[in-house]
C-alpha cells in the first residue's frame, strides 16, 4: 500500500503516538545469571579474561568473585527472535509500530547502531529484566538503501532489587527498498534471487575489504600477538585496542559443523554445508565447505580455503577437501 500525500499528515501523526510509550510490561530474563553462559559467551567470542571463567583468579581480582562480560548484558533477557513473528497480532507496541510501518510499505528493516551503558558488573544468580521506551521516529529520509524512518528505542536494565544496572540504545531503519531502473525486457522478468550479503560496520569493514581484494585476513593484537576472528576493536586476553592484521594460508581442518536445510531462502542451494574451520594460524573461522557430500564430512578433516565469488558481486572464503 502506499501513501497519497493527502494521508501523509494523518500517518506521520499516528507515527508520533508511539513516541515516549512503553513497548510492554518488563520483560524478565529467563535464567539468572549463570556461569554456564558466561562461559559459552568467552568460548564464542574469543575472550580469556580469568575473571569470567576462573572462580580462582576471580577472587584475587578486584570484583572478588566471577562476573560475566558487561557485553551480555541483553543476553540475559532474550526471549527468541520476537520481531521475526509474521502471523497473529503483534505483542507488544515495538511489534505494532514496526507492523503499522509494514503494512504502509516501509517493509524492509535493518539495524543501524547500538549503544550500550554499563553500571556494575552483573554476577552469578542476578536475576535481570528490561523495560524499553520507543524513545524516538525520525521523519522520512531518504537513504542508499531507501525511503524511510528511524526509530530509536532505550531499553533499561535492572536487577533484582530493581537497581538499573545498564542502558541500550538500539536504532533501526525501517525502509521501503530502493528500485533501480531497469530496461523495460528485464523489468518484465522477475529478479534472479540473490544471496544475502553480510552487514559491513565500523569494526569489520577493513576485513570485507581484504575478501573483495581475494585475501582471508586474521586480526591480530599488536600488544600480546593474539589471534582473534570475528573482527573486534579489543584483545580479549590482553584489552589492548591496538591491531594489525594478518594474511592465512586458509589451511585448516573441520572442528564442528552443521548440514542446514531448512528453512530455504531463495539465492541458496540446500543443503548447504556451514563449518567451524580451526586454521592452522590458530584460530578459526565460520564458512561454508563445499565440493564434499555432507555425509562424508568429519570433524577432523583437513581443508582448504580461498575467496570465491558466490554471487555476482559478492565473494565469501569458500572451504573445499584439502588435495
Amino acid at each position: 500500500m502506499s501513501l497519497q500525500k493527502q494521508d501523509k499528515q494523518a500517518f506521520e501523526a499516528r507515527l508520533r503516538q508511539w513516541v515516549g510509550m512503553e513497548t510492554g510490561p518488563a520483560e524478565v530474563g529467563p535464567d539468572p545469571v549463570n556461569e554456564a553462559m558466561i562461559r559459552h559467551w568467552c568460548e564464542a567470542m574469543g575472550d580469556r579474561n580469568p575473571v569470567y571463567a576462573d572462580p580462582d583468579a576471580a577472587a584475587k581480582s578486584v570484583h572478588g568473585g566471577l562476573v560475566a562480560p558487561p557485553t551480555m548484558l541483553q543476553a540475559w533477557i532474550m526471549h527468541g527472535l520476537e520481531m521475526a513473528q509474521s502471523d497473529g497480532e503483534a505483542s507488544n507496541e515495538q511489534l505494532r509500530l514496526h507492523q503499522f510501518l509494514t503494512e504502509h510499505g516501509y517493509a524492509s528493516v535493518v539495524a543501524t547502531d547500538c549503544e550500550q551503558e554499563y553500571r556494575r558488573y552483573l554476577r552469578p544468580g542476578d536475576r535481570i529484566s528490561a523495560t524499553t521506551v520507543i524513545e524516538s521516529i525520525s521523519e522520512e529520509k531518504a537513504t542508499a538503501l531507501g525511503i524511510g524512518y528511524f526509530v530509536d528505542t532505550r531499553t533499561v536494565f535492572r536487577d533484582q532489587h530493581g537497581e538499573e544496572v545498564g542502558a541500550m540504545k538500539f536504532r533501526v531503519l525501517k525502509f521501503k527498498p530502493a528500485q533501480e531502473p531497469r530496461p523495460a525486457a528485464e523489468a518484465a522478468a522477475p529478479a534472479k534471487p540473490r544471496r544475502l550479503a553480510a552487514p559491513r560496520g565500523h569494526d569489520n569493514a577493513w576485513w570485507w575489504e581484504g575478501i573483495d581484494r581475494g585475501e582471508i585476513l586474521i586480526q591480530r593484537c599488536t600488544g600480546c600477538r593474539t589471534l582473534r576472528h570475528p573482527p573486534r576493536p579489543m584483545c580479549g586476553r590482553c584489552q589492548s585496542l591496538e591491531w594489525d592484521a594478518v594474511p592465512t594460508t586458509g589451511r585448516g581442518s573441520v572442528y564442528s559443523y552443521t548440514v542446514v536445510h531448512h528453512p530455504q531462502f531463495p539465492g541458496y542451494v540446500y543443503p548447504i554445508v556451514v563449518a567451524l574451520v580451526e586454521l592452522e594460524e590458530g584460530t578459526r573461522i565460520v564458512a561454508n565447505v563445499e565440493g564434499c557430500e555432507p555425509e562424508k564430512l568429519h570433524v577432523g578433516m583437513p581443508v582448504e580455503g580461498r575467496v570465491e565469488e558466490v554471487d555476482e558481486g559478492l565473494k565469501l572464503p569458500v572451504f573445499r577437501p584439502a588435495a
